[in-house]
């Protein structure tokens, strides 16, 4: 579909206002102009926050707090519920957005799309099961137990990779448990959050919820640290680069706030002997390459043993030979643009980097020609021999940038290798040995918050929690108890006696 249709269909005006809680559209900050990684087109100008324009959204979502947990969970859940429908509607539309504005393939684009169905699909049955825990006391006629409680206004700071799925692992828990959110998308994806902020602002209308439930606010780095440094804020979940991060998390910790990280990946696939070699060829390209190597979970680093090494090479050359670099929204290609040039411009400091530190080329990279591809964000996918421990290799390059290493000993040995660096998502052993993935998902084996087996790195479902260790700021999102991370806990104490026995058996008497 043609953009400018496609923008008529989610109700987005090409020169719009970005904030929004709800009701009327405002914004009278600096303009930020979304330009197509596809063909370099301008998609359209929205005006992002002043700071009346943040108080004015503030003020909405801290008076709408104040009905909405008082709502049962199940109602909440209801609305979550419709907001899934409405997602499935869309879903065509919206898949087609994701990929002009970021640049992913269609398929990828709709897939995210599906991520955000299945995230209200589970935040609805979650939100009849919010459960606490209840003890045994040790004075008698008296119960122990927990309760958890909604913590009021969460802020979300969404990065431009993911620009819609994100916001909706936070958004479909966060409302269940009976927040309200405010959300600032990527500044290179503001159409994204303008799309999803039509949709959900139709669900609030039609079940007659009050204004400030779900608010948008667009603007640049100055709205995140508005929303790191605001008391008001009960939580901040933010996903990007570990510099954002830290950045984030020192803001929030000044005033001791509660914070929830996503942060950068450096993702390693371990290949041993006893790997089946066709999975672990599948599983590495398109980890590598998926999303032109521009998602968390992306695979950066191979660790391949010895004894298959030159084999397992020959075989990657030849499925690199195979990949289509082109325009996204042909589902023929597999690989698209990177987001913009600054995205290219890291992507080629990291190619100098690894040659002047001993970086052998098994398919080389470069730019591709603008006036083929259409603008000039495209890019060759690359795959280097390179020592595992150069300083490129322990850093994240948003970009399809393969470095393969070797190990020649134990699978101990290359767990080493995995994690040494300093980042910690996702990692993944190829191997069909019972001992050798045991030891690498046992308590000494992999360092990161996910741990795949004969699988890829790239991807995850709904159903676990989200998130990694170390660098990657040790957040969880979407499935599992990562609903918890939204809510305050609470201990209480009843007594049904009529005495006041007191803990440890101590005595007062008056």
């Amino acid at each position: 579909m043609e953009i400018n249709n496609l923008l008529q269909e989610l109700n987005i005006n090409p020169n719009q206002q970005g904030c929004n809680a709800g009701g009327i559209w405002h914004g009278d900050g600096e303009a930020l102009s979304s330009y197509s990684p596809v063909n370099g087109s301008l998609l359209g100008t929205v005006q992002g926050a002043t700071v009346e324009d943040y108080e004015r959204i503030l003020d909405k979502a801290e008076h709408a707090f104040l009905s909405f947990r008082a709502l049962p969970a199940p109602k909440r859940g209801e609305l979550v519920r419709q907001l899934g429908n409405k997602l499935r509607e869309k879903k065509s539309h919206l898949g087609q957005l994701v990929s002009w504005e970021m640049g992913k393939s269609l398929q990828e684009g709709l897939g995210e799309v599906q991520e955000m169905i299945d995230i209200c699909d589970f935040a609805v049955g979650l939100s009849r099961q919010l459960h606490g825990v209840t003890m045994t006391s040790e004075r008698p006629s008296h119960r122990l137990y927990e309760q958890y409680h909604p913590l009021g206004v969460v802020g979300i700071i969404s990065a431009f990779n993911f620009p819609v799925a994100v916001w909706s692992w936070n958004v479909a828990l966060a409302w269940v448990c009976g927040n309200v959110c405010i959300w600032k998308p990527s500044e290179k994806t503001p159409l994204c959050g303008i799309a999803c902020q039509q949709i959900i602002s139709e669900v609030l209308k039609e079940n007659e919820m009050p204004e400030g439930i779900s608010c948008l606010i667009n603007g640049g780095a100055e709205v995140g640290k508005w929303m790191a440094e605001d008391q008001r804020i009960a939580l901040v979940s933010a996903t990007g680069s570990t510099r954002m991060g830290k950045d984030v998390a020192q803001r929030v910790g000044a005033r001791l706030g509660k914070s929830l990280l996503e942060l950068g990946g450096n993702n390693a696939i371990i290949v041993t002997p006893n790997a089946d070699l066709d999975t672990a060829m599948r599983a590495a390209v398109f980890g590598a390459v998926g999303t032109c190597g521009q998602r968390c979970t992306s695979t950066r680093r191979l660790i391949v043993h010895k004894d298959i090494f030159e084999s397992f090479t020959t075989v990657l050359q030849k499925a690199y030979g195979q990949l289509r670099i082109g325009n996204p929204l042909d589902e023929n290609n597999h690989v698209g643009p990177l987001i913009d040039a600054d995205a290219v411009e890291t992507y080629q400091e990291a190619i100098a980097q690894a040659n002047a530190q001993g970086a052998t080329w098994l398919i080389e990279g470069g730019m591709l020609e603008e006036k083929e591809y259409g603008s000039a964000c495209y890019v060759k996918p690359a795959v280097a021999v390179i020592d595992h421990d150069a300083a490129i290799v322990h850093q994240e390059t948003f970009a399809p940038i393969l470095y393969v290493m070797q190990y020649d000993g134990t699978i101990e040995e290359a767990i080493a290798i995995q994690n040494e660096v300093k980042q910690g998502l996702s990692s993944s052993i190829m191997s069909l040995n019972m001992q050798e993935t045991e030891t690498f998902l046992s308590h000494w084996g992999s360092d990161c918050g996910i741990a795949n087996v004969n699988i890829g790195t790239s991807g995850a479902e709904i159903g676990g929690a989200f998130g990694g260790e170390k660098e990657t700021g040790g957040g969880r999102e979407s499935g599992s108890d990562a609903w918890k991370a939204y809510m305050r806990r609470q201990t209480n104490t009843l007594n049904f006696s009529k005495e006041l026995p007191l803990a440890q058996g101590i005595v007062f008497d008056l």
